[in-house]
């Protein structure tokens, strides 16, 4: 069946007149790849169709959640019955409770956890948290790692390492961008120079244990370890952003593949089992600053909302059945190795960077282990692959820096024809 578009079209044409952008997500305009956004009607399984009958092998996940696939039945059921008692109470539910437990019985690093909405908020509130604790003002991020869209956290590098953050949006108060200090991603002397010249200051680091943000970028060796003995040194509180590798890279997370134990963890994604939802939890003296025990304020009326809870609940059990990982691994390295022997079949410069079942594929004949050289990759190649990927029924993550995702979900003959359909890719892109 040929590729269709024309309803998809029509929809978008119809949101921009009341969404700004026709999108609720900038990356979902497609603006990194041209063409247009497919609308999704359904999902099931390792599959997703969008309004003009497209088929798609779905290796986006909903950006990681969908750890089962679409739409998985045990998921659906918990959600039906959870929704027949009530939608929301903005009181205390037993599902809160048991699915903190069954965080905590995964992460060794967790003693008390807070639920909150989305992974923005669990990075705010962790963040505010440190500030709290620690009474200072500054953190350190690292360029090319996104923690969600505080203000703090949308800042670019200047000049060098040492270079205080300066906004890289309009909206956000210069004076406030100017607390957040900007290291580079596996360089650890970059940190060291900053906590020098900056002694007694910082509050936190907060780091994706595992880059996914500027497409897959795993920790160099040493680089984890380093970041732990820095902030115990200097009294700082490392804080590791898992809301994207937690319960992805490991059942208990890239702390749990490194053994590295953060003061404050962020978690998303996964433990709602595809519904909006993010948690931040760790050390209970710390934890124990937050209101009510504590002067930290934070709170929201939608938090622990039993939907979400009854989701991520019926997700994680699924995840802690012997084998998953195992399985979900055998999977994600069967894929890389095809795509990597159709790249060099096809005499494509290709660069691989996987960790358990994320990874992303780089135009670039370089090794990628930062912003800098992931940013080096050839987008415009990229686009056109992913174009040509979307009309042979493979739909990827409209963007070069970002991860694909392998779900229990997808199969062998899935696999095969993801491999099958590159390297038609390559040969269109080729002329």
């Amino acid at each position: 069946m040929a590729y269709r578009q024309a309803r998809s079209k029509m929809l978008f044409a119809e949101a921009v007149k009341h969404i700004p952008g026709g999108v609720d997500s900038p990356v979902r305009a497609f603006g990194a790849v041209g063409g247009a956004c497919p609308f999704i009607v359904r999902g099931k399984g390792s599959r997703i169709w969008d309004e003009d009958g497209n088929e798609y092998i779905d290796t986006v996940c909903s950006w990681g959640p969908l750890i089962h696939g679409h739409a998985p039945s045990e998921v659906v059921a918990a959600i039906k019955k959870a929704a027949e008692l009530g939608t929301s109470f903005g009181a205390s539910t037993r599902a809160e409770v048991e699915l903190a437990k069954l965080i905590k019985k995964a992460f060794r690093s967790i003693d008390l956890i807070r639920f909150v909405n989305s992974g923005t908020e669990a990075t705010m509130s962790a963040l505010r948290l440190a500030r709290g604790y620690t009474g200072r003002d500054k953190i350190v991020k690292f360029i090319g790692c996104y923690h969600g869209h505080a203000d703090g956290l949308l800042v670019k590098a200047g000049s060098g390492a040492l270079t205080l953050g300066v906004p890289s949006s309009p909206g956000v108060p210069a004076a406030y961008a100017r607390q957040t200090l900007l290291a580079q991603y596996n360089d650890l002397d970059s940190v060291k120079r900053i906590f020098k010249k900056h002694k007694g200051e910082i509050a936190a680091v907060i780091v994706e244990p595992v880059a996914g943000n500027m497409g897959v970028i795993p920790p160099a060796d040493g680089f984890l370890e380093g970041l732990r003995k820095l902030t115990k040194r200097y009294g700082a509180i490392l804080i590791f952003d898992e809301i994207i590798t937690g319960f992805r890279v490991a059942l208990g997370g890239a702390q749990e593949l490194y053994k590295i134990k953060p003061d404050l963890t962020c978690l998303g994604k996964i433990i709602g089992g595809g519904l909006p939802v993010g948690a931040y939890g760790g050390r209970k003296d710390i934890m124990e600053k937050i209101s009510p025990l504590g002067g930290v304020y934070q709170a929201g009326t939608l938090s622990g909302n039993p939907l979400a809870m009854a989701a991520g609940l019926a997700t994680l059990k699924m995840l802690f059945r012997k084998g998953i990982y195992k399985e979900l691994n055998e999977k994600s390295t069967a894929l890389e190795k095809g795509i990597r022997e159709a790249a060099q079949s096809a005499g494509q410069s290709l660069r691989i960077n996987r960790v358990g079942s994320m990874q992303t594929w780089f135009f670039t004949d370089k090794e990628v282990s930062d912003y800098k050289s992931a940013t080096a990759s050839d987008t415009k190649k990229f686009a056109k692959f992913f174009n040509a990927m979307l009309r042979r029924g493979v739909y990827l993550p409209p963007s070069q820096f970002e991860a694909i995702f392998v779900s229990t979900a997808h199969t062998k003959k899935d696999i095969d024809f993801i491999v099958s359909a590159e390297k038609e890719a390559f040969d269109e892109i080729k002329n």
